[in-house]
Formats: C-alpha cells, structure tokens, sequence
C-alpha cells in the first residue's frame, strides 16, 4: 500500500474537482512538520537538554543538520520566518561568530560520534550573508563534524544572487538549492512585499544550474491577496518552462496577529476558503500535466527525482523542512530559533538573536524550549506523518484511539477515509482534508485555534 498517496492523487483533467466540504476545513490545524508541534515547546528547557541528548548519539548514527541565518537582505511581508533585515554589519557579524561558536560547543559535546549526511541552510536567507562568509560556516562544520559525503541544500533568494554566490555554492560542493518565487504576477509581488522580475528567477535558477546543482526546488503561493486563477496557472506555467525539479505550493497563511508584518497586506483582498480550495485543486492538477509527481499534500517533484522515488517506495518522511527523503531519525539545528529533533525529545533554541548570542558567550547550549516526547507522542506521531506521506496508517493498539475513531467518521460518511481494526486509508478525494484528518490523532489539539493555518 505504499503507493496509496500517489494513486489517490492522479486524477485526470476531465474528472471533477475535489469534493469540497467547508465545515470539514472550517478549523485550522498545523502543518505537522514535528509531533509535538512547535505550539506544545514549553520553556524550562537548557542547554543540558540537548548534551545530554548529544550524548546519546551513536557513533554511526545518521545525523542531519540544520543552520539557520536569521536575516534577509529585504523583509517579504507575508513571511513567518524568524528573519529580520540584514541591513547592519555589525549585528550579522556577531550572529555569525556566535553561530561559529555553536557548531563548535556542538561539536565537542559530540566528539566525533554521529555521521553527518545532510546539511542544510536555511533563513532567512543564507545568501544575505557574504561568500565567504558562506565558506566559513561549511569550514567550521568540516571541521568540528565527523562529515559522511553528506547532501548539502540552501535557500535561496534570488535578488542579489549573483556568479559569485553560484561559484560559492559550487566550490563548497552544494547540490539543491530551494528557491523563494512565491508568485509571478507583478501586482501580487506588489501586494505581498517581494518584488522580483521573472528574469531574475530565470538567471539565479541558470546560475545554480552553471555551478552544478542537481535539484532546484521552486516554493510558490496560492491564497494571495487578489490572485486569480489566471494568475496561478501562469506563475505555474512560466516555472515549470524554467525547468525546476521540484515545487512546493503553499496555502498563504494570514495571521497578522501572530506576524505583525503581514498587517501591511489588504486582508479584505485575500481569497476566500471556496476560492483557496479551487485554487489548491489547480495548482495539483495543472502539474500532473506537466508530468510532475504529487508528494504529499503540497510538493511535486519529476519522475526520478529522489523525492518523487521516495514517494513511490513509501520512504517519504516529514521534518522541518516539509516533506522529505531524509531517513535520519537526529536533527540538529544551529542557530537561533532552530529546532533539534530526537526520539525523545524536540529542542529549540533561543528565538531573540541578542539572547541566542549572549548563552553563547557565556559557553552554554543556547536552548530555551522543548518537549519530551513520551512512547504515545511516538505513536500518535508515527500515525500523523504516514497519514500525511504515504495516506495509511497502522493504528497501535497500545493506546485507546477509540475516540479519535469516532471523530473520523464524519470523514468516512463523505468517503474519504477507511477505518479497519488496524489501521485507517486516505481515499482518492481525502488528499485537501490530509492535514483535518491526521489533526484528530493530535491529542494536543486545543479549542483554541489561533495558533494555526488554514486547512487548505
């Protein structure tokens, strides 16, 4: 049953749209990128935390990381990224000595144990600092880690991504880059804050190319403020023709009072939950004719691409960077706001930059939030994440799900799950509902629900 996420998904063009049952989307839910979720960290949490967790890691344990850059050389409005503006210098500079400084307390504490095969860069925008600045991260991570030919990933902005970034990005052997485009269409660049001409997308994706990157990932919106459908299907159109190897389409998630910045976008102009649900249904049918495979509920990747094979073998995990390939079971996070995952526990850092650079000066582990996950957050969170990466789950029988049963049937009278004694199936038309339907094993879910995105 592995490929049932994929069969459930290709639909042809001529079969009607997916089923659309507002009250079964009227709640917002996460986006399930850890269980627990970020919502659940509480503080009380140090740096002791995370050593006592370093200690634990085996000496050919599989070990992805992950470094977060905190700064954008421009600020989008509509982001929700922990990122200000990289306009001062000084105040870059010192962030990376402190995270130059935390990937050397990190590595002591492992000494050596653990095999590094995934890195990744993330922000923010790793290119709103200087190339060798870049260099000097990968140098340092060389050198305090034991490296196993490891997969090395940055985000991307492409304003102010020029040759010398592409030969950056070359010399330190990085083979995928994610791209930010968002959107295509000058007047919503204009309403979200991310003014960027087709034609610079169209060069950095050249460049990245020119330095031998393998994989290029395109992140586009849908849910914008006054985006049509018109307006999808050509952002769609125009970045497939610029050859990317995969797109992630994302629900715009409008949350000013969460995100203060987002204010300055016309809530008033902003599609309506009808509209957001045709324009989902587009996007994934528009790019199964363009040959991409769905992957989950929100990515696509071509056939072949390590994604997509993931998909197909029932291998798809999900962390905090979205749906993903990556099997290691430790993920460290470096820098502010990151996030550490292990068996046992979730970690984060300290989110203020000034904070995060003052525990390390003091020598200390920078982490200030967490959650122990006990043996049922692992089995709720293993039912959770093959709902959303493969739509079938075994349901553990060493914990009652008898209510979460009873809850899922307002999804199995509109046929679009099955529930047996050992496990439960996503049907062909559940893929919008995903999230809706995987948020009822979530026993953390809350009457409040503030905290969290749309459904769809």
């Amino acid at each position: 049953m592995a490929h049932t996420m994929t069969i459930a998904l290709a639909r042809s063009a001529a079969e009607p749209a997916w089923p659309f049952y507002p009250e079964l989307l009227a709640t917002p839910v996460p986006r399930y990128t850890s269980y627990p979720t970020a919502a659940e960290f509480v503080e009380g949490f140090d740096g002791e935390a995370l050593g006592t967790a370093l200690d634990h890691v085996s000496a050919d344990a599989p070990v992805s990381l992950y470094l977060h850059i905190p700064y954008c050389r421009e600020i989008c409005w509509y982001c929700g990224c922990n990122t200000g503006a990289a306009n001062r210098s000084t105040r870059l500079n010192a962030y990376l000595e402190s995270l130059l400084r935390e990937i050397a307390l990190v590595g002591a504490r492992l000494d050596g144990r653990g095999r590094i095969r995934r890195i990744a860069f993330g922000g923010g925008s790793p290119n709103a600092i200087a190339p060798q600045q870049f260099d000097a991260l990968v140098e340092a991570l060389t050198r305090h880690f034991t490296l196993d030919d490891p997969v090395l990933s940055v985000e991307i902005d492409p304003r102010g991504f020029g040759s010398d970034w592409a030969e950056t990005l070359r010399r330190n052997r990085v083979t995928r880059a994610s791209l930010g485009v968002q959107t295509l269409a000058p007047r919503l660049q204009a309403a979200i804050g991310r003014v960027q001409p087709v034609e610079t997308i169209r060069r950095a994706t050249q460049l990245l190319r020119g330095a031998g990157l393998d994989s290029i990932n395109f992140d586009l919106m849908y849910g914008l403020p006054g985006q049509t459908a018109r307006d999808l299907l050509e952002t769609l159109d125009e970045s497939v023709a610029m050859a990317p190897d995969r797109l992630a389409v994302f629900g715009y998630a409008h949350v000013p009072h969460l995100i203060p910045r987002q204010r300055r976008i016309d809530a008033t102009a902003l599609p309506d939950a009808s509209a957001r649900f045709r324009q989902a249904a587009l996007a994934h049918d528009r790019l199964i004719d363009h040959g991409f495979v769905p992957v989950g509920f929100d990515h696509f990747a071509r056939p072949g691409d390590a994604l997509a094979e993931a998909a197909a073998s029932g291998a798809l995990r999900r962390n905090f960077q979205g749906f993903t390939e990556d099997q290691a079971e430790i993920l460290i996070g470096l820098g502010a706001s990151a996030i550490s995952t292990f068996p046992d526990r979730l970690l984060q850092n300290e989110k203020n930059a000034g904070r995060y650079r003052e525990r390390i000066a003091a020598g200390a582990l920078p982490v200030n939030k967490g959650v122990i996950r006990d043996a049922e957050d692992r089995l709720r969170g293993t039912v959770i994440e093959r709902l959303l990466t493969t739509g079938r789950a075994e349901l553990p029988r060493a914990i009652d799900l008898a209510p979460e049963i009873a809850r899922v049937e307002r999804f199995e009278a509109r046929g679009l799950v099955r529930v047996e004694d050992d496990f439960i199936e996503l049907l062909p038309q559940a893929l919008p509902y995903a999230r809706t339907i995987a948020a009822v094993f979530d026993r953390y879910r809350q009457a409040s629900v503030s905290r969290f995105s749309s459904a769809i």
